[in-house]
């Protein structure tokens, strides 16, 4: 049996809290999603993004006439290419409707998500810099890379911890719906049992830290 919780709060920074998630046992999809900070409609376009993706995720599950826009990767599931293809969507709808309305310009959201599919078989996906951990057996692994300049200088070889003090530590890379495409990494994973999934926005990882 899957049990799945969720908690999000404002903080004391903003006003407006920007995080979303959703969670979705029917369809074996969570997710979440959390608006650039310091953009407009941060709000708006996390909660458009998992609207997307879920639509997709439901719809995909039952009706096998589907086009599939962003092609099919032979070496996934069908649930990762589902997941996939489903944040792909995100993308356009976020990016269209900042398009669409001035007050929306520049908007986007990270994103993680967690598609369980067939018993304990996840696929997993990740853009920007939230993340996913598993606890299993005592032990936390990260199962996700940041879409970060800091992750993209230790790829370079650069170590440090002047890396983290860095005034550009923040800055993100790839997020859902800043441009028009978008670099969406997945994994398959098999659950054991007892495991335990984190799908965590970066306050929650920087308290980690």
């Amino acid at each position: 049996m899957i049990q799945a919780h969720a908690a999000t709060d404002t903080g004391p920074v903003r006003p407006v809290n920007e995080d979303a998630f959703l969670i979705d046992p029917e369809f074996g999809l969570y997710a979440v999603a959390d608006g650039i900070g310091g953009h407009n409609a941060g709000e708006v376009a996390s909660r458009l993004a998992l609207d997307a993706l879920a639509a997709f995720v439901r719809r995909s599950a039952t009706d096998t006439d589907l086009s599939w826009p962003y092609g099919v990767l032979a070496d996934l599931s069908y649930g990762a290419n589902r997941l996939r293809t489903g944040i792909h969507l995100a993308n356009r709808r976020v990016f269209r409707a900042a398009e669409s309305q001035d007050d929306y310009t520049g908007m986007g959201t990270t994103m993680v998500a967690v598609l369980i599919d067939g018993g304990f078989r996840a696929a997993l996906a990740n853009v920007g810099d939230s993340r996913i951990y598993l606890w299993r057996a005592g032990e936390v692994t990260r199962l996700t890379v940041d879409d970060s300049w800091v992750e993209a200088l230790r790829a370079q070889g650069l170590s440090g911890d002047e890396l983290l003090r860095h005034p550009m530590r923040h800055v993100l890379t790839n997020v859902v719906g800043a441009r028009d495409k978008v670099d969406v990494h997945v994994r398959q994973l098999e659950l054991q049992p007892g495991a335990r999934l984190l799908l965590c926005f970066d306050g929650v990882i920087y308290r980690l830290q």
